[in-house]
């Protein structure tokens, strides 16, 4: 009988998953020209923030929980956050820190005092590069800034190149891998080119289930960018990206969604085994806007409310399955599930199960963890853990009390808006 091959994260892939929260900070020259996309001539001089605090953004992503964060060193409209030898459309343009200020290098040093990882975004799409229309001459103008961003800060998590602008054109994504390979050999690549990780296919923050690692395609809900048609299986698990407020860059008279909004986010890709990168936007001071910090810290509290006490339950091979047992009848109204991956994703459904038969939740893939709320309170000391798939681990169940935590709840104008209100 012939064996399926189930393809196996790499050590880094894996230590991404189980990361599981990042925290993405837009800023640049958008932010002060009440822009979401600009055309590349906002002046450099208009970058003046009076209060910059790299400090305080990351400190605000580790107090949240997330296990790196993700910079935009440059967005589409090419303007560079940090003092780049290829364009004087950067801060060192700028009369912030009198020119001779680097926000990358600031916001490296925060990350290596908080203990979180560092991911930069470079966008391949750039507006204001005179160069971009000759291919091969702006190739090597993008090379040149990777490889400043790749070489100058440190060790990379993750490189984020966003898709938007760019459909229809060919980046020399040979040698923007082999440059990857050779200066952040374990950095994660976001979608395009020599990608490690894929979009989840919208802007919302929403994983579906099945949540699947490997896959044939990045193209998905018919994503407008410079898709990479891989061609053949590779295992590339996805990161939802979704902004605290309505829009990526912070904007006067925008607010941050709801609480039970940001909880239901939460659950819909963190909870499915997907990873979320939450978007939280330093304001026209260089600080986090107080409405945003008061929002981050009631969601971190919430979380801890609903998933800082389980218990975890000891677990048996089982028929079909595993037995968890608890240490004794505890009161639950959440299930966390983890599935071992290092070896694959293996699971295609499971039901969660009481002795006495009662199927209290069901769903598909489990992956790195899945949550799973219930429609009421259950009081058991042992559950059972049917599933279907080829060989699976499952590495722990862990039972939850969010009694008097706030619920999440998607609003009924949730989705983002499909394209940028000024593009």
């Amino acid at each position: 009988m012939a064996t399926t091959t189930i393809l196996r994260p790499t050590p880094a892939q894996l230590a991404w998953q189980k990361g599981g929260l990042g925290v993405f900070f837009h800023v640049g020259v958008n932010t002060f020209a009440g822009k979401e996309w600009s055309d590349g001539t906002i002046p450099a001089a208009d970058f003046a923030p009076t209060d910059l605090d790299a400090d305080e953004w990351v400190r605000t992503a580790q107090q949240l929980g997330a296990a790196y964060v993700v910079l935009t060193a440059k967005h589409h409209d090419g303007f560079c956050l940090w003092p780049t030898a290829t364009t004087d459309y950067s801060v060192a343009s700028s009369p912030w820190r009198d020119g001779a200020g680097d926000v990358v290098q600031e916001v490296a040093d925060a990350c290596r005092r908080h203990g979180l990882g560092l991911g930069l975004y470079l966008s391949p799409w750039d507006r204001n590069a005179e160069c971009y229309e000759d291919p091969e001459r702006y190739d090597a103008f993008y090379l040149a800034q990777l490889r400043e961003l790749c070489t100058h800060y440190g060790e990379l998590v993750e490189l984020w190149f966003d898709g938007a602008g760019s459909a229809g054109r060919e980046y020399d994504w040979t040698a923007i891998g082999e440059l990857i390979a050779e200066l952040q050999p374990t950095a994660m690549v976001f979608n395009m080119g020599p990608a490690t990780i894929r979009w989840v296919g919208n802007e919302d923050g929403l994983a579906a289930d099945p949540c699947h690692y490997v896959t044939d395609s990045t193209d998905l809900n018919n994503y407008d960018a410079d898709v990479i048609d891989i061609g053949d299986q590779r295992y590339l698990p996805p990161e939802c990206d979704v902004s605290l407020r309505r829009g990526w860059f912070w904007q006067p008279g925008d607010e941050p969604k709801s609480l039970e909004h940001l909880l239901a986010i939460h659950d819909r890709s963190i909870g499915l085994g997907a990873n979320l990168l939450l978007n939280i936007p330093p304001d026209r001071r260089g600080r986090i806007d107080p409405a945003d910090l008061a929002r981050v810290h009631e969601l971190r509290d919430a979380l801890h409310a609903r998933f800082g006490n389980g218990q975890p339950a000891t677990l048996t091979a089982a028929a079909a399955g595993i037995e968890a047992e608890l240490s004794e009848a505890l009161r639950f109204d959440h299930v966390e599930i983890r599935e071992d991956v290092s070896a694959g994703q293996r699971v295609r459904a499971h039901r969660v199960v009481l002795a006495d038969g009662t199927v209290l939740a069901a769903g598909g893939t489990i992956g790195v963890r899945r949550l799973h709320r219930l429609a009421e309170p259950v009081t058991a000391d042992r559950l059972r853990i049917e599933i279907d798939g080829e060989d699976p681990v499952i590495e722990a169940v862990i039972v939850h009390d969010a009694t008097g935590a706030p619920a999440p709840a998607l609003p009924g104008d949730y989705r983002a808006p499909t394209e940028a209100p000024d593009a």
